[in-house]
């Protein structure tokens, strides 16, 4: 494993569990052997050769898509595969790592969001979310992102009340009849803030039938600045490291990310095979009391897709493994106990022997694994007419455990969760028709059993301080499993009297089970609940295994104007949910009733309600000699309450948006663009959640062909403002992170994440 050459990290601790092989070759060569027999048992030589994507008929509503890097609009130099997440009115992301922003959607995020990529269902498995399923790859090996907010079709989504996510890589493309064909990309891509760098490259190699190809994506980075001072403290909790007061500790990444793929088209017949590995030695989390230090992940992917003289039939199964390990980067605290100078002291100091008074930072480790299988079938009753039914099956299983260091972590291994299960099965039937002249309905039907499970825990010590012993036998002497019926019911309906004219409508009911970290973690000691965190606002969490699933009622609307010649189109989109036993969370007792520190928290339920607006469209304003000159924009309100309490509900995005004046002239292709967000004041007052000052940027940037190359330059933050994520979290990416911060050597309460400031970028790809 590569290292940050200042990341210490302690390998004495307990070894990792051996990864293993997604699939045996007999089961692989089983499951190959099925799908091929069954497909070529109704092959028809009549049928055309099958469009790798595309339905007869679109399913409703339709999903907002934005193309990958190679989009006009697209950020060159962003690795973040979500970074295109901004151009869709009503999604935004939770800032994380450099390469793990959660995404959101109309204020729904993480597991309340069905998160795919080709089509795999993924999970994270890290007690803070740092492998979020979306960081697995980088955004130069992605074709398109699509996205369903709140209403999305029974076949698209379940197990999820907020939306889809579902990120694809690019598709096989076949040579002509008789040829063969060989293409490739290279690209790099650099950033003068926190001195970001990244290449790619991919290579395909394909013949009438066969086709083969590999995607390799790198991305580092340095910790970046903001664009002033934010913080009134340089220590890091280690001797003779300090940070500027404007540069925002524990931002830094690397990652090397593989896709290997390949695929066999046999008349309207299409197999699939993509394997894909993630080597990620570092990822460092500003607003995490803990940073990822290695992160290995191997997935392999089967698909098919076939169509019939009846219809079509689409099928998959997937298998991943991760290796998951945090500890303290180089930014925060590493040695801790009386014999490395005490709480109280300013920098730890190193120390031995390893024992109840000297602790070598605190490794967590997680192992999962993920299996998961689809069907769908897609048949014609009528003319306008389509039927679609499938079932899903996903099988997903973690380990938690966090090795002896020292200290008060000493002398056995704490387990978080301990053979953590969780298992779906669904099955969903959707009918889609025409009921009359200018409209199109769907109604779609989901039924889905979730179960989970955990086994008995211990702490590091039984006897030893924060409860651990009694709180491990009483979770232990419980009944752990849980099971969760959830019930999709969806019916869309899309008006379309003009050209020029449509309008969407649905409504939704959906229900969630609760995951993992949200049921089983069990200590209520202070160190091992701050531990606990998936949403970066340096609280701790005990899990509640008496959670209900949670039901969301979803209303939404979407009105289209736009011109015959699309040269202007406007869409004002108001929605509205309400969710029974949501999520959230309350005080532990005990806790101080104050708003100005980090609590500690239990997961519990609710009810809630979100709604809000969103708005956007674009106009060609001129066509002149020197080029077409345009202007796009978006803008979105919402909120988000808690009903049970009269709290506002975490992370909810205040009033922002988004306007670009562009303009294009013959290989060039430029914007201005200008985002405004307002201050953020509504907030979760149980969670202490930090109010941000409202603020607006200034971008700009251009691109130019060059051939078979395309150039990108641009500036970001052009007047370098000191700004805060209103989403970013409580800063805790230095000095003494390990417990609720006391001065003067730990992180204060109050601090949000700052935005990089002024950043020059420049990218660079070429097709051959």
């Amino acid at each position: 494993m590569k290292q940050h050459p200042s990341i210490h990290l302690d390998r004495r601790a307990q070894p990792r569990h051996k990864t293993e092989l997604p699939f045996t070759p007999k089961a692989i060569s089983l499951v190959l052997a099925a799908w091929t027999s069954c497909a070529l048992a109704q092959q028809t030589p009549a049928l055309p050769e099958i469009q790798v994507r595309g339905d007869r008929q679109a399913p409703i509503p339709r999903p907002a898509s934005v193309a990958g890097p190679a989009a006009d609009h697209a950020r060159g130099a962003s690795s973040d595969v979500l970074e295109s997440m901004h151009d869709i009115p009503g999604a935004y992301t939770y800032q994380a790592g450099g390469l793990s922003r959660l995404p959101v959607i109309r204020g729904l995020a993480d597991e309340r969001l069905r998160l795919q990529i080709d089509g795999m269902d993924l999970y994270a498995a890290c007690p803070n979310h740092m492998n979020t399923p979306l960081s697995y790859l980088l955004a130069s090996q992605v074709e398109r992102v699509q996205t369903w907010a709140g209403i999305a079709p029974v076949s698209a989504g379940g197990d999820a009340i907020g939306g889809v996510v579902a990120v694809e890589t690019p598709a096989p493309q076949f040579a002509a009849a008789g040829q063969t064909d060989t293409r490739g990309e290279l690209g790099a891509s650099i950033r003068s803030n926190g001195r970001a760098w990244g290449w790619h490259l991919g290579a395909e190699h394909a013949s009438e039938r066969w086709q083969l190809g590999y995607r390799l994506a790198i991305a580092d980075a340095n910790n970046y600045r903001a664009g002033g001072v934010f913080k009134d403290y340089d220590f890091t909790g280690r001797a003779g490291r300090t940070l500027p007061r404007d540069e925002v500790g524990s931002s830094a990444y690397r990652t090397v990310n593989h896709v290997l793929s390949a695929a066999l088209r046999e008349g309207a017949h299409l197999w699939e095979a993509k394997v894909y590995a993630q080597e990620m030695p570092y990822q460092l989390y500003p607003n995490q009391r803990m940073d990822l230090l290695d992160n290995e992940s191997l997935k392999i992917n089967l698909r098919y897709q076939g169509r019939t003289d009846w219809g079509r039939l689409q099928a998959s199964l997937w298998r991943e493994t991760v290796d998951h390990l945090m500890d303290f980067g180089p930014d925060k605290r590493y040695w801790y106990g009386m014999a490395s100078g005490g709480g109280s002291s300013l920098n730890g100091q190193p120390c031995s022997p390893l024992g109840p008074t000297c602790a070598a930072g605190m490794p967590m480790r997680t192992d999962s694994h993920t299996t998961g299988a689809k069907v769908q079938a897609e048949w014609p009753v009528a003319d306008e007419s389509t039927v679609r039914a499938g079932a899903e099956f996903h099988r997903f299983r973690l380990n938690d455990y966090w090795p002896p260091s020292g200290g008060g972590m000493w002398p056995g291994t704490f387990w978080n969760i301990r053979d953590g299960q969780r298992d779906r099965t669904a099955v969903y039937a959707e009918y889609q028709w025409t009921p009359a002249t200018h409209w199109t309905t769907q109604v779609g039907w989901r039924v889905e059993r979730v179960r989970t499970d955990a086994g008995p825990v211990v702490g590091y010590n039984p006897s030893g301080g924060g409860n651990q012993g009694a709180d491990a036998a009483a979770f232990n002497a419980r009944n752990r499993e849980r099971h969760f019926v959830n019930h999709d019911v969806v019916l869309n309906a899309r008006y379309a009297p003009q050209p020029t004219f449509e309008m969407e409508l649905g409504l939704a009911h959906r229900e969630r089970a609760p995951g993992l970290y949200e049921l089983y973690p069990w200590s209520t000691w202070q160190m091992a609940a701050l531990m606990n965190n998936t949403v970066g606002d340096g609280n701790g969490y005990v899990g509640n295994p008496d959670l209900r699933k949670e039901r969301a009622h979803t209303a939404s609307m979407s009105t289209r104007w736009h011109a015959q010649d699309r040269s202007w189109s406007f869409e004002i989109s108001p929605h509205l949910t309400h969710v029974q036993d949501f999520i959230d969370a309350a005080r532990l007792p005990g806790q101080p009733n104050t708003n100005h520190r980090f609590v500690l928290l239990r997961y519990n339920n609710v009810s809630a309600r979100l709604y809000g607006v969103d708005v956007s469209g674009q106009a060609t304003l001129a066509r002149n000699e020197y080029g077409q000159w345009g202007i796009r924009g978006q803008l979105s309100y919402l909120k988000g309450r808690n009903r049970s309490t009269g709290d506002g509900l975490y992370q909810i995005m205040p009033p922002h948006a988004r306007i670009s004046l562009t303009h294009r002239a013959g290989t060039w292709d430029s914007a201005i663009e200008l985002v405004a967000v307002q201050a953020k004041t509504q907030i979760s007052q149980v969670r202490n959640e930090v109010r941000t000052p409202g603020y607006g940027l200034l971008n700009v940037r251009t691109a130019v062909r060059l051939g078979s190359g395309k150039l990108e330059l641009g500036i970001d933050n052009l007047l370098d403002r000191l700004y805060y994520w209103p989403t970013g979290g409580a800063y805790v990416g230095q000095g003494t992170t390990m417990t609720n911060p006391m001065p003067p050597n730990r992180p204060q309460w109050g601090t949000a994440v700052p935005g990089p400031g002024r950043t020059f970028w420049l990218a660079y790809s070429h097709k051959f």
